[in-house]
């Protein structure tokens, strides 16, 4: 029987999987239904300009995906691909914290103490809470959320510094964000090195930093990449496992599904009959999804922040990267909305005029944009809930093995977590071969 093997999806998950295969002499096949790769992150073209359909930005303790990024780039990956900066939340007028070059936990500690927006019984009373976490070894209740876990800290360190934190990681509101994977991300951060909590902002669009590299490493190594093919159905068939795509049905060895969790149920389609598979199905039907809109507005000068990240004060716009600091063209804006945000769900054009007004407030002087483009996914990720199920990344039924950002146990839905689930799905399917 083959031994090829079938993954099915061409996002971080998938490739993540795929160059794990493809590095241990595996011949991989990936199908992918769009023509550009990288799924939830992935490149798209605005007025001959190319942007993200989402800005991601990564910590230094992003391990798995920075390890990949350097095998199919190279071990200069880091150093070409991305801007690194010290962690540094800044609100001009409101709030600034900064990390100094500190071993941690100093760095966090020093930071806090020379916090400017928050007062001194404010500073104190948010060391004291992360001392607490740091002694509970940020432990709590799977089924807390994340506003409970922040009862009683100061208002204002919640609203500058705690809010945004959890909206930017898991893209859910404090009221049923889980508490627990919170305090995952908090002690990747914060808990080991100092650099871990470091901003990784991509250079190059998202489909250039790892899919398209990481299709061109499987291709080198006798795999093939199929854009533009939709696996509309898959099936165990003893010793291997059935795809169809359009009218054509193929055989192979192992899969691995890295679709979106919404797309899993159709998939399966109820002709995988496994514990585990229902588990997944089950798991899948009872989430939630929460948007991100991203807003690119091109204007005809540099916007001459301080920092490539800025958060932004009021509604709608909640973050502004700086394109042209991070080799875009000057003068390109993006602001990014996170979640259900009040003033979000309007028509684009009301939107933009929106965001345009916010951006003008905070830099006075700004020319008319020259052009303006809208962005929104509306399943941008599946809601990070106190007390979620999720499926965990492997084996589901015979040879057949999921991934995806919803299946890592510790992250919430980033890139990292896409990552070490396709790691994780691609080992467990060599341990068993």
């Amino acid at each position: 029987m083959t031994q090829r093997i079938a993954v099915i999806g061409g996002g971080y998950a998938g490739f993540a999987a795929a160059v794990t295969l493809a590095q241990a002499g595996r011949a991989v096949t990936v199908f992918e239904a769009a023509q550009t790769l990288g799924g939830r992150a992935r490149r798209i073209e605005a007025y001959e300009v190319v942007v993200d359909n989402g800005e991601h930005m990564l910590l230094g303790a992003y391990t798995e995906l920075l390890a990949l990024l350097r095998t199919v780039h190279g071990p200069g990956a880091e150093r070409d691909l991305l801007e690194r900066r010290r962690l540094c939340l800044a609100e001009p007028g409101v709030f600034r914290l900064a990390a100094p070059r500190l071993p941690a936990p100093w760095h966090l500690v020093l930071a806090l103490l020379r916090a400017q927006g928050l007062t001194w019984p404010e500073r104190r009373a948010t060391l004291a809470f992360v001392g607490r976490l740091r002694r509970d070894r940020y432990r709590c209740s799977p089924a807390m959320t994340v506003a409970e876990l922040l009862d009683g800290q100061p208002q204002a360190a919640i609203r500058n510094l705690w809010e945004p934190l959890c909206i930017a990681a898991l893209n859910t509101p404090l009221p049923v964000a889980s508490a627990q994977i919170f305090l995952n991300v908090l002690a990747a951060a914060f808990a080991r090195q100092a650099h871990d909590s470091d901003t990784l902002m991509p250079r190059v669009d998202l489909s250039s930093l790892f899919p398209d590299a990481a299709a061109a490493y499987v291709v080198d190594r006798g795999g093939s990449i199929r854009k533009g093919t939709t696996v509309t159905g898959i099936a165990p068939r003893g010793d291997h496992v059935v795809l169809r795509s359009g009218y054509t049905d193929e055989s192979f060895g192992d899969a691995v599904i890295a679709v979106g969790p919404h797309q899993l149920s159709h998939l399966l389609g109820g002709a995988i009959e496994s514990p585990e598979a229902a588990h997944a199905v089950a798991c899948v039907e009872q989430f939630a999804y929460e948007p991100i809109v991203t807003a690119y507005l091109k204007y005809d000068r540099p916007l001459g922040l301080a920092q490539p990240m800025q958060k932004l004060a009021g509604t709608p716009g909640q973050w502004l990267f700086d394109r042209g600091q991070l080799e875009g063209p000057d003068g390109l804006a993006a602001v990014v909305i996170s979640t259900e945000q009040p003033g979000a769900r309007q028509d684009h054009a009301a939107l933009l005029r929106a965001i345009d007004d916010q951006l003008r407030r905070l830099l006075p002087g700004l020319p008319p944009p020259a052009w303006l483009k809208v962005i929104a996914e509306r399943r941008a990720t599946y809601a990070c809930r106190a007390g979620l199920a999720r499926p965990p990344p492997g084996i589901i039924a015979p040879h057949l093995y999921l991934a995806g950002d919803y299946t890592d146990p510790e992250f919430p839905a980033t890139l990292e977590a896409a990552a070490r689930s396709g790691v994780a799905a691609a080992r467990e399917l060599l341990a068993a071969r």
